[in-house]
This record gives C-alpha cells, structure tokens and sequence, in this order.
C-alpha cells in the first residue's frame, strides 16, 4: 500500500493547515448556498457535510489523497474478491451478502452470489416455520421467544438491528440477546422464560468460542432442567436429544460440532471466512433478525446495504458519501488531533448503534502496524462512541461544545417518527427533532461573548458561557427508519471505516489484538481453580487479584 504521508496531496494538505483558520459562522454568512454546495445524497440518505472544517480546496485536496493512495483500486479488488484481507489470506466479501438473486460473483472457483441465496432461502424458509407457529418446541407449543447466543459480531449487529426495527417485529414474537460470560447475562436472559416455547440460535462459525459455547451449554442445562421440572420431558437420553433439536438451532459451519451438540446439522445456517465477524450481521447472522421481522423485511434490509454498496462503488469522490467522510476522519485524526468520534442517533430505536460501531470501527482500524508489516506512519483509529440524543445532552455534550478536545460528531435523524404523541398542542417529535437541529448548530456557530452579555448575563460569568463553535459535525437523515434505511446506515459506516483503513496502509480485516488475552485467559484459569503451579507462573499483580478474589469469594 501506498504511504499516504509520502504523497502530494498529503503534503498539499498539510499545507493548507499550517494556514487554516476555521470559521463556520463567517463562512455561512459569506456564503449562504454553502450547505447546498457540501451536502450530498447516497441512497435514501441526505448528508449535510457543510458544517464541517473544510473548505473546497481541502475537500479536493482529499479527493486527490484518495486517488493518490489507490481507493479505487482497494476498492474494486474488496468488490471482485482478490484477497486483501492478507494476513489471514482471505477475501474481505461482506457486500456479496447484499448481491441481488442472479448477480455472479466468481471467487476462488465459486459462485459466492449462489451460495448467499442458498443459505438465504434456508433461513427465509426457517423464520416462516417459526413465525407461522410450525415449528413447535418438544411439547408442541409454537415459539414465543428466541434466544440468540453469540459474542462480538454475532452478538452486536443482531442485537442493534433488532431494537432498531422493533416497530416491525411480529406481535407475540420476542428476540433476546445473551453474550457476556458473565452467569448474571445468560440468567437475566431466561430467568422469566417458558423452556416450552423457548428457542435457542448459537452463533459461532467455528463452534468453539469459549463465551458462546460455554453459554449454549448453560442455555442447554436450563432447558432440559426445566423441562423436567415441569414434567413435559423424561429424563431418557433420547427425551433429553429430542428436546435440545426441537429448541436450539446453529449459525455455523462446524456441523460435526453442532452435531455432537445435540442440534440437527439440517438446522445449521453457514457463512463463510471472507465474511468478518463484525461483518456479518446481513448474512445467517441475522438469523434472530429475519425470524423477528420476516423474509420480506430482512431482503429490504439486504436492499438497503446494496444501495449503498452500489453508491460507493460508482460515485465519483467528491459526491461519494462513504468517502467523503472517511478522508473527512482523515483530516480530523491526522492533521486536528482529533482522537474520538461522536455517533449520536436521534432515534431511540438506534440506541445501540454507537456501540456497534465501536466494534466496526476499531476492531478494524485500531491497528499500529501496515499491511506490510511495517509500522504506522500516522495516528490510526479513532475511538467512536455515543448515545441517543437527547439523552447525551444531559451527559456529555458540555465537552463537545466547551471542553479542550475536538470530538467530531455524527448527528442521525429521520423525519417521520414510528411513534405519533403529543403532550397538548406540542408536537413531541418535532421538540425533539429541534434539539437535532439545535445541537449541531450549536457546535458549529457557538455563542460570542457580546452575544451573552446582550443575553444580560453579568461580566463575571461571560467567559462561562461562551461558546467557541467550530466544532464539527455531519448531520445525516432518512425519510424514516425503515429496514432498508438502518441497512444504508450500517454499510455508510463499513464503507467509511475501508476508506479510512485504505489511507492508513493498513489491514481493516484482522483483529490479532483481541487473542492475547484469550490465551492469558485459559492460562490464568487453572491458577483460580487452585493449581499451584499455574498460580506461580503469573506475575506479582496478578497473584494478587487472585489472592483477594480467593479471600472473597462467597460460597
């Protein structure tokens, strides 16, 4: 890959920093067709990108740094399938889960558009049986509940996805998430349910990983517990076999581990190792998903990340949104020093979105080393985090608008709610939207200190309520939160987090980083089972956590 640093544009725009001085307000008023000229369109998603710190020549600047890296080119080997993914030597083909039915994509010798729909139409023809109430559980009660166990990306993307579309959940159908290996997760999760109308989707590819596993065995425990105690099954192996088959399906290509499991192999949905954990969401994943809110919701859902494939892979630069706003995190990272990135949906529906871009964005670009193998040459990975307004309001925007650090910020809405109230004559959701409109103009614009004292604040207290602005941000909206439009979020911000891994040289498709406490892990449990040896092996700190959690452990 191409040292971004080493480039001319890279040294056009360090240029045109050293001279910068940012000034929204002035900017605005100079210009007043400014945010026609900065805002753009990828699907059904309207961009304002004009209250962020660029002017057109920074923006061509970083349009030339993504030809002069090769972009397009990462681009379109990702699309075709080349393997980039180059430490695992894989391909990187999540936007192939997307692919409409009859597409042909080629990769190593298969059809990979065929292979989608196959596993497609068996998860379609799943959610329906489960859905219609054919698929009883082991005392012929339709399911009323479904259990999804997973971690990470098999956890996160389900999860976000199904609290984001609730409005189009079945009534009487309910989806619950269990991933922490903390007893407390999986005991919350099923202490209020029905063993006889309980459903069970554990996701694991490989069908080892330790927090997944383990809890399916605790969910498998409790099913057969309960079932006993409630007299619906005997306590027979076979009774015990026809139960665990009738309540756990797999998300998973390991079929001779699903298998010794106790689940049908026939009731395990594949995906494959060009899809990333993080990745995967639209793909057998989404399983919980496509049972929650049907066949026909989950294909817009696909509909809507295809859109925004197609957008990314055709749009020039300077009108691509994807890429717009990943250089734009270029130029905040790597010439402001900006270390975080705010996401702040103004949809309550979208509460865990922030956090699953956590996971998008850093277990993919929180990388210090190319994919060369030689180190960085700039700063990598922003920490991205967030949470619905208005809630974050009362919590943390004092920092976005007068703290030292400058945090951009992603600002989501949709203009037409889910939810119709009014509290009197008000409109609730136009009193909410305000503080949409209200906070990102806040940031940019701020507050000068004559306009406070006009406000009749006393001298003494002027400074304190200054607002500096200039503190960016992009506001983003949708007609509504439908399927298709949560789809076009989540494949806006994929697309964002390549062009950015791209720019930085490196590998946004390994996550290396998450396995060394893995294994210290599995070292570390025998010493707090009571090896001595084991115990002897660790460092003095660690000893000691061990010491006061063996002195303290009730029971």
């Amino acid at each position: 890959m191409m040292d971004a640093t080493k480039t001319d544009a890279w040294a056009t725009l360090s240029d045109l920093f050293e001279v910068f001085s940012p000034d929204l307000r002035g900017w605005f008023e100079a210009d007043p067709g400014r945010a026609a000229e900065f805002t753009r369109s990828a699907g059904d998603l309207h961009v304002d990108l004009s209250k962020n710190l660029v002017n057109h020549a920074i923006v061509d600047a970083l349009c030339g740094l993504a030809d002069q890296v090769g972009l397009a080119e990462h681009r379109d080997a990702m699309l075709r399938g080349d393997h980039i993914n180059v430490t695992e030597d894989r391909a990187v083909l999540h936007t192939a889960l997307r692919r409409p039915r009859g597409q042909v994509l080629e990769v190593d010798g298969r059809d990979v558009v065929a292979d989608v729909h196959e596993v497609l139409d068996r998860v379609y023809a799943f959610a329906d049986q489960v859905r219609s109430g054919a698929w009883k559980g082991v005392t012929g009660k339709p399911i009323a509940t479904v259990v999804n166990i997973g971690i990470g990306g098999s956890d996160l993307g389900p999860a976000m996805v199904y609290e984001a579309l609730l409005p189009y959940k079945q009534a009487g159908l309910e989806c619950r998430f269990v991933s922490n290996i903390d007893p407390s997760d999986i005991y919350e999760k099923t202490a209020d349910l029905d063993p006889e109308t309980t459903l069970f989707i554990v996701a694991s590819k490989t069908f080892t990983t330790l927090e997944t596993i383990t809890n399916a065995r605790l969910a498998r425990d409790w099913l057969l517990r309960g079932l006993a105690d409630a007299g619906a099954i005997e306590g027979s192996d076979a009774a015990q076999a026809s139960a665990i088959a009738r309540h756990f399906v797999a998300v998973s290509t390991a079929l001779d581990k699903v298998a010794a499991f106790g689940i049908d192999p026939a009731n395990a949905f594949g995906f494959w190792d060009w899809v990333g954990g993080r990745y995967s969401v639209d793909s057998a994943v989404g399983t919980a998903i496509a049972v929650a809110i049907g066949p026909q919701h989950f294909e817009e859902f696909l509909a809507g990340f295809h859109a925004i494939d197609d957008h990314f892979a055709t749009a020039p630069w300077h009108e691509n949104v994807p890429a717009l706003m990943g250089l734009l995190n270029i130029w905040y990272v790597n010439f402001f020093g900006a270390r975080s990135h705010a996401v702040l949906p103004y949809a309550q529906y979208l509460h865990r979105f922030p956090a699953y871009l956590q996971q998008l964005t850093m277990e993919s670009n929180g990388k210090s080393v190319r994919a060369d193998g030689t180190p960085v040459t700039t700063a990598t990975g922003e920490v991205f985090w967030g949470e619905p307004g208005t809630n974050g309001q009362h919590a943390f925007y004092q920092l976005l608008h007068q703290g030292t650090q400058l945090i951009p910020a992603d600002f989501i809405a949709v203009a037409s709610p889910t939810k119709e109230l009014r509290d009197g004559d008000q409109d609730v959701y136009e009193l909410f939207l305000a503080n949409f409109f209200a906070q990102s103009k806040a940031l940019a614009f701020g507050k000068t200190a004559d306009e406070v004292r006009a406000d009749g604040v006393p001298e003494h207290l002027v400074s304190a309520k200054v607002f500096t602005g200039n503190r960016p941000s992009t506001s983003i909206m949708a007609p509504a939160l439908t399927p298709s439009v949560v789809g076009q979020l989540i494949a806006l911000y994929e697309h964002i987090t390549f062009v950015e891994g791209v720019v930085w040289g490196i590998n946004s498709f390994d996550q290396w980083g998450v396995e060394l406490g893995k294994v210290l892990a599995k070292q570390i449990t025998p010493a707090l089972a009571g090896d001595d040896a084991a115990l002897a092996s660790l460092d003095p700190s660690t000893q000691g956590l061990i010491a006061y959690y063996q002195q303290h452990r009730e029971g």
